[in-house]
């Protein structure tokens, strides 16, 4: 028997119609993932400061009514980006507070070059699993410090352990904690005034 050849001008086109309901699917579909890239950021860092994960300590308003006979080693550990020619170092290399104890620690800052910089410190605490412990009433993290040429600065951290973390099975016989600040460059904003009066000379030029 001979088959008979399909006839490919006999299919129906396309319909217009079709075509744009897929595009506007795809538009929509990579609208909704890049709002998901972009919201996860926040979304991930709030979760983080809510339970402690990843080592991100608490703040807090208030110190702690309790306070326990037993103490626990704070350590400091500092680390500056290579961007940014700064000194940073802990006043003190560790502290040993008893549980529950409010403490103030000072950090010290230089700024070694030549030009006024612009830096802004992120921190965390290792054993990771403390983080949720660690409580700071007082901070300079996520805040722009600008220095000027050779300046030095001291600043403080006020903190402390909470009295939970003699409960729980991984962190009940913790007997060293480590915080840990970087600090990166930052671009120091201008004020509103100033940008606008840059926009106008800008605009006068053209």
């Amino acid at each position: 028997m001979e088959s008979n050849p399909v006839d490919s001008s006999s299919r129906p086109a396309p319909s217009p119609r079709n075509n744009m309901a897929v595009l506007i699917s795809c538009g929509v579909f990579v609208a909704c993932m890049v709002g998901a890239a972009y919201a996860a950021v926040p979304l991930y860092d709030l979760y983080c400061k809510a339970t402690g994960y990843n080592g991100t300590t608490q703040k807090v308003e208030q110190a702690s009514d309790v306070i326990l006979k037993d103490r626990i080693r704070v350590e400091f550990d500092t680390n500056v980006a290579s961007d940014l020619n700064w000194d940073f170092k802990p006043v003190e290399a560790f502290v040993n507070p008893r549980i529950g104890e409010t403490v103030r620690v000072n950090f010290r800052v230089t700024n070694n070059s030549t030009r006024e910089k612009t830096g802004r410190s992120v921190f965390n605490v290792t054993p990771m699993v403390a983080g949720a412990y660690f409580n700071k009433l007082e901070c300079f993290c996520f805040t722009d410090v600008t220095l000027k040429p050779g300046e030095t600065r001291e600043m403080p951290v006020v903190f402390f352990v909470d009295p939970e973390i003699v409960n729980p099975p991984e962190t009940k016989d913790m007997k060293v904690l480590t915080l840990s600040y970087t600090f990166y460059s930052s671009q120091k904003q201008k004020p509103v005034a100033a940008a606008n009066a840059a926009d106008e000379s800008v605009a006068k030029k053209l």
